[in-house]
């Protein structure tokens, strides 16, 4: 198995906030679909394709774009000390 370096996603692109969509909870750029819904079906269990299947005006790097911002939120907001050491 060949491990190469991906581009990281910008989720920047792709997830907006406008005070007039949605009450200025980020959303998906050109859609009025919220973060925290995507996040939330994640959270829940469900697929890329349930996703994409529920809510057809998003892409599949707009998923990908939620996964980002969540992982970089993450990454700003835990000290590195709250990481429990697993042994």
């Amino acid at each position: 198995m060949s491990h190469t370096k991906k581009t990281p996603l910008h989720w920047e692109a792709r997830i907006v906030r406008d005070p007039k969509i949605c009450g200025g909870e980020p959303v998906f750029k050109g859609t009025r679909v919220t973060l925290r819904t995507v996040l939330a079906s994640l959270a829940e269990g469900d697929s890329l394709e349930q996703i994409l299947s529920s809510f057809p005006a998003l892409q599949q790097d707009d998923v990908k774009a939620a996964i980002a911002f969540a992982a970089a939120s993450a990454e700003e907001d835990l000290p590195v000390s709250a990481v429990p050491n697993v042994q």
